[in-house]
C-alpha cells in the first residue's frame, strides 16, 4: 500500500499535472502546425515552383510488381514500390521549423515576463557619513562614529 500512496502523491503533484497539460496541447499544437505546413504553406510554395507537390516528391529505390512512373507516393505504394520520399521530409522539416520557432517566441516572451516581474531592490536601510564616511542608519541624525549633525533629508 505505501508504493501506491507514494505514486498517487506523485501522480498528483503540480508539476506532473502540469507536464501532462503540456504535453496533450503540444500534441494538438504538433497537429495544427502539421495542417498549417500541409494545407497552407506547401501549397503556394508548389504552386510558385510549378504546380510542385511537395509531398509527391519521391525516388523509386526498387519498383513493385509493375515497373512503371508513378505518378503520386501513393500509386508507388500501392504497386509495392520501395521509395524515398524526400518531399515528406521537406514537410516534416518546414512543420519543425515553424514549431521550433513558436517555442522561441513562447519562451523569449515568457523571460521577458519574468524580468519584468522581478521585485525591486528593498529600500535602503543606511546611509553614509558625509563628513566620516562611516555607514550609519538612515533614521540618524548625528553620526554615532565623528558625531557630526548630519543634514535632514
Amino acid at each position: 500500500m505505501g508504493m501506491m500512496k507514494e505514486f498517487r502523491e506523485f501522480a498528483v503533484k503540480g508539476n506532473v499535472v502540469d507536464m501532462a497539460v503540456g504535453i496533450i496541447i503540444g500534441a494538438a499544437f504538433g497537429t495544427i502546425v502539421k495542417s498549417l505546413v500541409a494545407d497552407v504553406i506547401m501549397p503556394p510554395i508548389g504552386l510558385l515552383l510549378g504546380n510542385v507537390d511537395f509531398s509527391n516528391l519521391f525516388i523509386v529505390l526498387r519498383h513493385g510488381a509493375e515497373a512503371a512512373e508513378y505518378a503520386t507516393l501513393a500509386d508507388a505504394q500501392a504497386a509495392g514500390a520501395v521509395t524515398l520520399n524526400y518531399g515528406m521530409f521537406i514537410n516534416t522539416v518546414i512543420s519543425f521549423l515553424i514549431v521550433a520557432f513558436a517555442i522561441f517566441i513562447l519562451v523569449r516572451n515568457i523571460n521577458r515576463l519574468k524580468r519584468g516581474e522581478a521585485a525591486p531592490p528593498p529600500p535602503a536601510t543606511t546611509k553614509e557619513c558625509p563628513h566620516c564616511f562611516s555607514t550609519i542608519n538612515i533614521k540618524a541624525v548625528k553620526c554615532p562614529h565623528c558625531t557630526s549633525l548630519l543634514p535632514s533629508a
